[in-house]
């Protein structure tokens, strides 16, 4: 059963920090890649940073770079995602999702599994 669980968003004030977290179903992280995406009304979703399982690599879009961190807790199949210095811009649904594989770990389409999502809201 593949399954993934986001938790942590909220509202916060523009320079605030949230952490949030994706507890995944033991198949869903035998993922090759596991990344967070976000989504506004109106827009497309667009990944935000991803992770590579087994090997740790990380790559994130330029639009968070130097601010987000995608962490990995093997102990507990959990992805964490610390974001910082917020800012109005980064508000959206915050998605995480599982690959099986992919060529572009940003790009939605590459995805095969998906959570819920979690409001992320920065004013």
């Amino acid at each position: 059963h593949v399954q993934l669980v986001e938790s942590g968003g909220g509202s916060v004030q523009a320079g605030g920090y949230l952490n949030l977290s994706c507890a995944a179903s033991a198949e869903a992280y035998s993922s090759r890649y596991i990344g967070w995406f976000r989504q506004t009304p109106g827009k497309e979703r667009e990944g935000v940073a991803a992770i590579f399982i087994r090997g740790g690599r990380t790559i994130y879009s330029d639009a968070v770079k130097e601010r987000f961190t995608i962490s990995q807790d093997n102990a507990k199949n959990t992805v964490h995602l610390q974001m910082n210095t917020l800012t109005p811009d980064d508000t959206g649904m915050y998605y995480c999702a599982a690959a099986i594989r992919t060529v572009f770990p940003l790009k939605p389409d590459d995805y095969n599994y998906w959570g819920q999502g979690t409001q992320v809201t920065v004013s």
